[in-house]
């Protein structure tokens, strides 16, 4: 089946642009420009150097043979299963791939000056790696609760030379840095780029970001029949916003043998209000410019979410993603908080490779994906980010001190 919108920034009833009429034209304006751009080979040319160069790509497709038998032992269900390392990424997460983009749409547009939200602090820390290289100025909206257990990555910002805000409203977590970001760009919008981190937000985001980030599942296509001599059973990643997900699931969205699994996170457990697992459990709504599934109470008011993954804590997903859940093209599973973490130890003891807790989510499915396929089958895990800036969380977990 194919995503392509059924109107400008549509994926069936959901996307679409709400927001104030300050912000239209600048979307107006963005939207011509990528329309533009991402068919201009000057700008194509420079955005596949960038990848190559200074992001490190293409990323390898691992296969991870021990944790294949583990799950061999467990579910008695043998698999291949492959690793999509984007966790090799310049700056640890598949992040960068976007904001390179948009940082080059940015420069042709003329904007002085950067601003992005982030919530485990990977796309903050991207962000500002790019305004670095290019001498933009950078300001990065944070949640105080994120700013607390993503210190590393805070300090990663602000030496990058990022001015970092610490936003204390609301939960104080990635929805309350998005709002803040975006009453920012409606007071600065003639000189400033806001640098969405995600599939979410009004359009063109869920389409320019998809398509920036549509490059994982783009390699992963090509290296699967490499190694395999024919297309995987299936595809798994975490969904938070849904970017990575996203990204792995458009190379194979047309390929309706190949079963699409995203997983969301269920917090404390989905029988609590304590989860963020938004397609699971929410129902559609419109947060941040967009029309997709989210997390809200009776009364329609957001409500909180919940997970022990800064990247996952969100109430709300893109809106390419409530249509693939709304058609069945793509499945939508959750991992509680101690399977995420579980998960983590399994991937490192298993592989050598400690995934950022995002990625843990989708490691931790894997065995439910398992019963839902063929023995034999392939998976590719899309191993969104390290799990550098998570040591804190991960060690206080597993009871140990980690000194700074």
């Amino acid at each position: 089946m194919s995503t392509v919108p059924h109107a400008p920034g549509r994926f069936g009833p959901y996307g679409g642009r709400y927001v104030s009429e300050t912000l239209m034209p600048a979307l107006e304006e963005l939207t011509a420009a990528w329309e533009h751009f991402s068919r201009d080979p000057t700008f194509r040319t420079e955005l596949d150097r960038l990848l190559r160069d200074y992001v490190g790509r293409p990323t390898p497709l691992t296969e991870a043979a021990r944790l294949a038998d583990h799950v061999a032992r467990v579910q008695g269900r043998r698999l291949r299963v492959f690793l999509k390392r984007e966790d090799l990424c310049h700056t640890g997460s598949h992040k960068l791939n976007n904001c390179v983009g948009q940082i080059l749409l940015a420069q042709r547009l003329g904007k002085k000056r950067i601003i992005a939200e982030t919530g485990a602090g990977q796309h903050g820390v991207a962000t500002a790696t790019v305004c670095a290289l290019f001498g933009l100025p950078c300001e990065i909206y944070m949640g105080a609760v994120d700013v607390e257990r993503q210190s590393l990555n805070v300090f990663r910002m602000q030496l990058l030379g990022a001015r970092v805000h610490s936003v204390k409203d609301g939960t104080a977590t990635l929805k309350d840095a998005m709002n803040e970001a975006m009453r920012d760009w409606v007071t600065n919008v003639s000189t400033t780029h806001y640098v969405l981190g995600t599939v979410a937000g009004p359009h063109p985001y869920p389409t320019m970001v998809g398509e920036l980030q549509s490059v994982i599942g783009s390699e992963a296509r090509a290296q699967i029949q490499s190694a395999t001599g024919r297309l995987p059973d299936a595809c798994l990643a975490c969904v938070g916003g849904g970017s990575n997900a996203m990204g792995l699931f458009r190379g194979f969205l047309n390929d309706s043998q190949v079963r699409l699994f995203g997983v969301e996170a269920a917090g404390e457990g989905l029988h609590t209000t304590h989860h963020a697992a938004t397609l699971g459990k929410g129902r559609p709504g419109v947060l941040h410019g967009t029309r997709s599934y989210v997390l809200c109470d009776d009364d329609g008011q957001i409500a909180e979410a919940h997970s022990v993954s800064a990247g996952l804590d969100y109430p709300g997903v893109g809106p390419e993603h409530s249509y693939l859940r709304d058609t069945g093209r793509a499945e939508y599973l959750a991992a509680t908080d101690q399977e995420a973490l579980d998960a983590c130890r399994l991937l490192a003891r298993c592989e050598g490779i400690i995934p950022a807790l995002e990625s843990a989510h989708a490691v931790a499915a894997l065995g439910r994906v398992a019963e839902r396929l063929p023995d034999g089958a392939s998976v590719i895990i899309n191993v969104s980010g390290r799990g550098d800036k998570d040591m804190g969380t991960i060690a206080k977990y597993f009871g140990a001190e980690v000194s700074s």
